[in-house]
């Protein structure tokens, strides 16, 4: 009796000692929540608060933006560059009407439209041209006190970016002084402006705050540009400035469009104003900056707190919570007598995973992992002889699968690969170990003796399987299949390298013309190995630097009677082995792809053009991109560093590109193309028309030339087709501004033809064949034309 009364005495001390434990813990607990809440709270607040300060500097930017886009109609204006470059002024010292055009569109307009209080027309370098106040012609006065504010802000519209509008490029203009003496290198003015999609400048702009007579103005200055001809603007911008005082009616429309109803302009000047903003700790401010750096005051107003109220929305959760966490500790025990009947649930589960890993969801049938698995233990038990025979391996492949994705749909598809693995699982022996790898493959495993003879046996039995149609979708479908036999441990004892030579065995398969199968044997791995040692070498040559480059000159036509000039040069790779003597650029160019090693030549490509042209006569140089040397994700910033290296002018070099390159992440290729176009690069669309030719990619781009592909070329002196096409895509070029080049002229009819469609840049064997540095330079030299020399001695030389 009394050792029972002591273990109920102990168990009653375990169980008060469990309660108190547990009572204080939601003490605790409820501690920790109330200053996590807390926390949370302040948070809240400091973010509502640097929300509510981005928004109104954001609305005095946007200010300042919106003014100066709303000037555009005077800012981008042929008829104000006439006014304003005729003479201003009398000889008697009065206005001349020009002056007084430019008092009426220009001063009275922004004063009467928008509100400018002050407006000026200025040089580049600061010179004032004419003052208006309210409108009218006013002294020097005002802009003396602003002139240090405008110089800042002319600096600052010069930079990358304060452009108003989208601009896509950018057009070289200038000219030089004319008041330099004979051949000084001095200029007045010369800057790459850029350029909209209409091909239009476009202004350039700046803006800030500063303190005026008014109190606080936003300041705006924009240049003055043409809107339909670029070539009226030889010189330097005249520049318009206006202010707008940041009035009642500013700070009216702030408070409606941001809700924050008190919102007021506060000058350092306004003692009580300060004391206001002092009191209050509520307050929220942002300080008004001028362009100096100079105080100008500041826009407040009461900040709002969502802290109180989130607390009073979660305080309901928080007592719910210390009320149910009692109730949290009786559930557990039901939980844990439930967790017998969940593991005995986990366990069947675990193994319906297992299962799911091993095999194919769509046929049931093993998947890579499994059939890898199964293959290295049956070469495991023939190599330690524990099974006779051979390990035969047959890699199946349908034939024109994807057509039927295409025509009947991709569920058509699907239920096809469904009928297939049933028919092999029906039709082949039942030992056969059957994998379906993905897609339309299937791998066959099947052990036995005969070598050769059984593997033929096998693929004989695969084709057989393909006889007879499948009902898909109401449709009979003839299907065909290539297979690739192997087999261990005769051919190899390693699972990979296995299955490789069966994929090798169906390559050849698919080659010989698809519906058959081929046995692997070792002449079909040279191709592989070849491949591979030219990898090796190609890594090695680019290391070493023993590539070279050819240039093929490219010729240009300024009528229907020119002999043609050489304009132009394009560089072209070539690779002389030392044993395997000149190898074709088609055929390490796509080892350099499978290879991983297209970006080292692409670079090398253009370090080694730029560093060769750098010092030779005006000329354009093409160059080719490879798709993944454009998709690097460095590759602007390696080109503009290969151009700060070798100091070749951009504007000399045209990037050739495939039409490829743009089907896949346009949205990215555009914006590097963009990108290499404002560093000065031109960009050719090169093969135009072998591929998806896209005319949106033609309005999305301005490119500067376009390459005819040579396949239209070839035998265009029979074909009327390739005629109409040749005449369609030199029209286009024409009308989009682009030049058009064709290549792979080879004959006289052809290039009469090329000619006479519109082509004005012929490039081939007609004229001239690639060759060496050394030997194009001479042809690059201005003082000899090639007018003097005959067609048939540039073919040969």
């Amino acid at each position: 009796m009394q050792f029972d009364a002591e273990r109920r005495i102990a168990s009653g001390l375990r169980t008060a000692w469990i309660a108190l434990a547990t009572f204080l813990g939601v003490i605790a607990l409820s501690v920790a929540l109330v200053v996590a809440f807390e926390h949370a709270i302040r948070i809240a607040d400091d973010l509502s608060r640097k929300d509510e300060q981005q928004l109104v500097a954001r609305f005095v930017a946007r200010s300042l933006e919106t003014q100066a886009s709303s000037e555009l109609g005077l800012l981008s204006w042929d008829e104000a560059i006439r006014h304003i470059q005729s003479p201003l002024w009398r000889p008697g010292g009065g206005p001349t009407s020009e002056m007084l055009w430019l008092d009426r569109e220009f001063g009275h307009y922004a004063w009467a439209t928008y509100n400018a209080d002050r407006s000026f027309l200025v040089q580049s370098d600061g010179t004032l041209i004419r003052a208006w106040a309210n409108g009218r012609p006013d002294g020097d006065g005002a802009y003396r006190q602003l002139n240090g504010a405008i110089g800042q802000l002319l600096a600052r519209s010069m930079r990358p970016g304060q452009v108003l509008g989208v601009p896509v490029a950018t057009v070289r203009l200038g000219v030089q002084n004319a008041g330099a003496r004979p051949g000084a290198p001095a200029e007045s003015w010369k800057v790459a402006w850029p350029i909209d999609r209409a091909g239009s400048l476009a202004p350039r702009w700046a803006g800030g705050l500063v303190r005026t007579d008014h109190g606080v103005s936003l300041i705006t200055v924009g240049s003055v540009v043409p809107d339909h001809d670029p070539a009226m603007l030889s010189r330097a911008p005249v520049w318009f400035v206006t202010t707008q005082p940041l009035d009642p009616r500013i700070i009216l429309r702030m408070r409606r469009e941001l809700l924050l109803p008190d919102l007021g302009l506060t000058m350092p000047d306004d003692p009580a104003a300060s004391a206001k903003v002092s009191a209050h700790t509520t307050t929220n401010m942002i300080p008004l900056t001028g362009i100096n750096g100079a105080a100008l005051g500041w826009i407040r107003w009461s900040g709002k707190s969502p802290g109180p109220s989130i607390l009073r929305s979660a305080s309901p959760m928080l007592w719910t919570w210390i009320v149910l966490f009692p109730c949290v500790l009786i559930g557990g025990t039901i939980v844990l007598r439930a967790n017998w009947h969940t593991t005995r649930a986990l366990v069947a589960n675990a193994a319906q995973a297992r299962h799911n890993a091993l095999h194919d969801a769509m046929t049931g049938l093993p998947n890579r992992v499994h059939y890898m698995q199964r293959l290295h233990a049956e070469l495991a038990a023939s190599a330690s002889g524990q099974a006779r025979g051979d390990v035969f391996v047959s890699y199946i492949d349908l034939d024109a699968f994807k057509l039927v994705n295409d025509t009947l749909g991709h569920h058509a598809g699907d239920e096809l690969v469904r009928q297939v693995a049933l028919r092999l699982i029906e039709t082949l022996p039942s030992g056969d170990f059957i994998a379906r790898f993905g897609g339309d493959e299937f791998v066959v495993l099947r052990r036995g003796e005969g070598g050769r003879s059984l593997a033929s046996q096998i693929g004989m039995q695969i084709m057989r399987t393909m006889d007879e149609p499948f009902a898909i979708a109401g449709n009979a479908i003839s299907v065909t299949c290539s297979c690739g036999i192997s087999w261990g441990p005769a051919q190899s004892e390693d699972p990979g390298e296995l299955l490789r030579r069966a994929d090798i065995a169906l390559y050849r398969a698919k080659q010989r013309g698809r519906a058959r199968y081929r046995c692997f044997t070792r002449d079909m791995d040279a191709g592989m190995k070849l491949r591979l040692e030219l990898e090796t070498e190609l890594r090695r040559a680019i290391a070493r630097n023993e590539l070279s480059v050819a240039y093929q000159p490219i010729v240009s036509f300024a009528g229907e009677d020119s002999k043609g000039t050489i304009t132009g040069v394009e560089a072209l790779l070539r690779w002389n082995h030392p044993e395997r003597g000149a190898i074709r650029p088609d055929m390490f160019v796509p080892v350099a792809e499978q290879g991983g090693l297209m970006i080292a030549l692409g670079n090398w490509m253009l370090a080694h053009v730029f560093n060769e042209c750098a010092g030779w006569p005006p000329c354009d140089i093409s160059v080719n991109l490879s798709p993944i040397q454009l998709m690097a994700r460095n590759f602007v910033t390696t080109i503009a560093d290969l151009v700060t290296a070798t100091g070749v002018d951009p504007h000399r070099i045209v990037l050739e590109i495939t039409e490829g390159v743009l089907l896949d992440r346009s949205d990215h290729v555009l914006q590097v193309l963009g990108q290499l176009a404002e560093m000065g690069f031109r960009i050719a669309l090169d093969d135009f028309g072998s591929g998806y030719s896209s005319l949106s990619y033609l309005r999305q781009f301005q490119f500067e030339r376009i390459k005819i592909d040579r396949s239209f070329i070839s035998n265009i002196e029979t074909d009327a087709d390739a005629q109409a096409i040749l005449c369609a895509i030199a029209s286009l070029g024409r009308s989009l501004r682009m030049k058009v080049v064709a290549e792979g002229v080879e004959t006289e009819a052809q290039g009469a033809v090329v000619r006479a469609a519109g082509c004005g840049m012929i490039q081939g064997f007609l004229y001239w064949r690639p060759m060496s540095a050394a030997a194009v330079l001479p042809l690059l030299d201005p003082a000899r034309p090639m007018e003097t020399l005959p067609v048939r001695a540039l073919r040969s030389a």
